[in-house]
């Protein structure tokens, strides 16, 4: 793999928000960021492709995928080290290879393909269609919430990735979240604790 788009091995626990446009990723990020005392990763895109947008008054094109992914493994790696124990994603290359592929007919370039696939992450949550849609510039296709949900959903399975799907309101999804990375958490100490016991 490209080491420019190659995740840094780091012992944390590795949370992704993964899901369609307008389902509270973001939202949910920032409030496990803050109940962890944690950084979240915010999705690169958004940033990139607004400033394309005011510059240049056009949406995202396949010439910008590869930058995008580029830029998010960069601020992954780079956050990764101020986390403590947790960090939250707010997306991955996975997410991007869907969207890249759902918009392009059904193309996704290979490195960013192989670099999706390599990468890993101990859970994702996945965010279901059942918030409002909020539409901004760069959000295109509120009449395809469930096809786009659907395309999600099916590249977690495809890549038997382990996922949460999450559903309700603000607290119930916060909630649910929280159970399933402190879950996750109580078995990585667990396991570290057997390991420094055979050490000594």
């Amino acid at each position: 793999m490209e080491k420019n788009l190659r995740q840094e091995r780091i012992n944390l626990v590795k949370v992704v928000l993964f899901g369609p446009e307008s389902t509270g990723k973001t939202t949910l990020s920032i409030q496990l960021a803050k109940h962890y005392n944690t950084v979240w990763v915010e999705e690169y895109a958004r940033p990139y492709l607004q400033k394309v947008w005011n510059q240049e008054r056009r949406t995202c094109e396949p010439r910008d995928i590869m930058p995008i992914a580029y830029g998010q493994i960069a601020l992954e790696n780079r956050l990764a080290k101020r986390a403590d124990k947790v960090l939250i994603c707010d997306t991955d290359l996975l997410e991007t290879k869907v969207y890249s592929e759902e918009y392009y007919g059904g193309y996704a370039d290979p490195l960013l393909e192989k670099a999706a696939l390599e990468n890993s992450y101990d859970i994702y949550l996945l965010t279901y269609i059942d918030t409002p849609w909020e539409a901004d510039d760069l959000r295109d296709r509120p009449e395809q919430r469930e096809e786009m949900f659907n395309a999600f959903q099916k590249a977690l399975d495809e890549n038997q990735r382990t996922y949460l799907l999450l559903k309700g309101d603000k607290e119930t999804r916060l909630k649910t979240a929280v159970a399933a990375i402190d879950k996750i958490l109580s078995s990585k100490d667990s396991l570290y604790s057997y390991s420094d016991s055979l050490k000594r």
